[in-house]
């Protein structure tokens, strides 16, 4: 029987009902995601989606952002201005009620916005209730408005501040998020640059200015793109080779229904089609996009028969073929978009699909036969790819009859661990053999693993997927992992739920590092979508005076634990060691620092912006030598003690 005098009373006084915002300040990550940096750049996002869904009403042209001195952002627009009269419902000001009730705005039906990305109308009442204050001023009707909240609460009414010669509509918000509620309150300007970047591609009527006035110089970037998404594909495309000049761009409407789609190839191996849907992006596709890919497919064969560079006998070319180094952005905006989800990633409406693929259908087919040189282009690069595909699947046939044929199924390097269930097992991917031969004595055998690794590896941005079968570095990680990879990666085979890369903290290391993950990122993917890819973190020093020592992992933690202990950098009694490589460290020394569940640091790999993503592989990995020197030159100046 179950004890009950021990248990708290549980009755109605134990139900508990928030009022008003105060949910939000109780459980903020339900609304932003979480109270991190990626939620305190998220409240500037959603006072900002509310001037572009303006824009996309037709009423708005112009966006300021400011990130001012005390760190409070000011949001400005030419809008019409929110409402200020009483609301009919709750009979208190409109303007409060959009900033202080959940749910309420003009996006629930009616004819306030036709189209619009904030679906939930909780974006400024959200901000409202995170902030420590904001202040909101609202130009319309040839007057000034102006109403004051802190922590949500209005601290004054709905006040006219200037009731005549005002000649110009719009909403004013400054705000300051909360220390209460964020872990940091300072604000990156580039993190803010590469979202509202995204946002004036996707609305090329809408010019968007940012200024940071946080320093004596301020800086300021005006981000207007007369082409759309076009200088959006432009825009990704700057550090590859393409293939045709120009981009293909077309767009369509119909009923409530906006479509625009640009496109174009390069020399690639790698496809990259973003979506879109009122502005939101719509990262897990959905109907647009499958319409999209069913089009593009049919056009291409279609034209490729028609001019007999398919012969009669030869195969159909495959999506995977006709996608292998495209670029596209496909975009559409309509009424009533249905999300699949919470995250907003998957466009659920089954009308966009047939819509999607008649348009494309229509409009590609007619700009191939009118365009025969970019036609050709196209058919020869997904003729390629084809035959690529061909041979790699008959390298792949190859493989798995050779190990088949040698009755082996794991490396022989690879040191295996005793558990079976892959939920509790990780394996350590280690760069050389005495790292390697350290890593295999110091690990704990039941649930962790040992693959070493040694000399130059495979650079899969520059090659295809019939080089990376048979390929002496690679294999061992895929048969290893025993999941597959391409486009027959299978997760339920995956033999350890933490794949942990574990490299040197020299250049050697970081380049072995950046080879792995690209492999990962192009070719199992979904390991990395799905939280597998660790980096592991080994200390840079060993720290020790008389008895006592520790390991800090940066310059920073050292001279963080330097202050903390009063030690000065010159005393004879203190010790330093840097490890300059993981064979450098004892069997005892990478488990307490590196290897041990209870002690470690482990990074876990994640993709928050596919097209920085993809750029950054493009920069590091690609053909082109300049954008990689310019990268370097960039950062190398933040880099303290760079070991070459």
């Amino acid at each position: 029987m179950i004890d009950s005098k021990n248990h708290v009373d549980y009755n109605e006084e134990q139900i508990q009902v928030l009022e008003g915002l105060e949910a939000v300040r109780k459980r903020p990550g339900m609304y932003i995601g979480s109270t991190s940096s990626r939620g305190l750049h998220h409240i500037v996002y959603e006072i900002v989606d509310n001037s572009i869904d303006e824009s996309l009403a037709g009423y708005c042209d112009k966006i300021h952002v400011i990130l001012n001195k005390d760190n409070s952002v000011t949001v400005y627009d030419n809008g019409r201005g929110i409402p200020t009269g009483i609301h009919p419902k709750l009979k208190i000001p409109t303007m409060q009620v959009v900033h202080t009730v959940l749910h309420a705005g003009g996006k629930f039906g009616g004819d306030g916005y036709k189209v619009s990305g904030g679906l939930h109308g909780v974006g400024a009442s959200v901000v409202n209730a995170l902030s420590e204050w904001m202040e909101v001023i609202v130009a319309r009707d040839g007057k000034l408005y102006k109403q004051r909240y802190e922590r949500g609460i209005p601290v004054t009414g709905v006040d006219i501040i200037c009731e005549s010669g005002i000649d110009y509509t719009g909403t004013k918000t400054i705000f300051k998020p909360d220390e209460e509620i964020f872990e940091e309150t300072v604000y990156d300007m580039d993190i803010l640059v590469k979202r509202f970047r995204e946002m004036a591609f996707l609305n090329k009527y809408i010019t968007i200015t940012i200024a940071d006035e946080r320093q004596e110089e301020k800086n300021e970037i005006v981000l207007h793109y007369e082409g759309g998404i076009s200088s959006y594909v432009e825009y990704i495309n700057k550090n590859k080779v393409v293939i045709h000049p120009e981009v293909i761009y077309f767009e369509a409407k119909k009923d409530d229904v906006e479509l625009e789609v640009a496109m174009q190839y390069t020399d690639s191996f790698n496809e990259n089609v973003y979506s879109y849907a009122n502005n939101i992006a719509t990262t897990e596709g959905g109907t647009h996009i499958t319409g999209f890919k069913t089009a593009i497919t049919k056009v291409v064969n279609d034209y490729a028969r028609k001019t007999n560079q398919l012969k009669e006998n030869d195969k159909n070319l495959s999506g995977e073929d006709v996608r292998e180094g495209l670029t596209a952005i496909v975009c559409v905006k309509l009424h009533e978009p249905q999300f699949e989800g919470q995250t907003k990633t998957k466009l659920g409406n089954a009308e966009i699909r047939s819509f999607t693929e008649s348009v494309v259908t229509e409009k590609l087919s007619y700009i191939l036969e009118e365009n025969p040189k970019i036609a050709k282009i196209i058919i020869e690069k997904t003729l390629l790819s084809f035959r690529a595909r061909e041979a790699a699947r008959k390298a792949r046939e190859l493989t798995k009859r050779k190990s088949a044929l040698e009755n082996t199924s794991l490396p022989g390097k690879l040191a295996d661990c005793s558990d079976k269930d892959p939920s509790k097992c990780e394996i350590f991917i280690v760069e050389g053999d005495s790292a390697g031969g350290s890593a295999k004595q110091g690990r704990d055998r039941r649930f962790q693993a040992i693959l070493p690794l040694w000399g130059k590896m495979l650079n899969v941005e520059k090659a295809r997927e019939d080089k990376v079968y048979g390929n002496e570095k690679l294999s061992p990680v895929i048969t290893a992992l025993g999941a597959g990879f391409g486009d027959e990666l299978d997760l339920t085979k995956l033999r350890y739920h933490k794949v942990i890369i574990m490299a040197d903290a020299d250049v050697d290391g970081s380049h072995i590092r950046t080879l792995l993950l690209t492999f990962f990122y192009r070719y199992m993917k979904p390991l990395v979508d799905n939280g597998h890819i660790y980096i592991a973190q080994p200390p840079l020093f060993k720290v020790k005076k008389g008895k006592e020592e520790h390991y800090v992992y940066n310059e920073r933690e050292l001279a963080k634990l330097m202050k903390e202990k009063n030690w000065a950098k010159g005393d004879n009694s203190i010790s330093f060691q840097r490890f300059k490589g993981l064979g450098e460290m004892n069997s005892e020394q990478l488990w307490e620092t590196t290897m041990n569940p209870e002690t470690r640091k482990i990074l876990k790999v994640d993709v928050e912006d596919p097209i920085l993503t993809d750029e950054i592989f493009t920069v590091l990995m690609g053909e082109k030598v300049e954008p990689r020197k310019e990268f370097i030159q960039k950062y190398a100046k933040t880099v303290n003690n760079l070991d070459i």
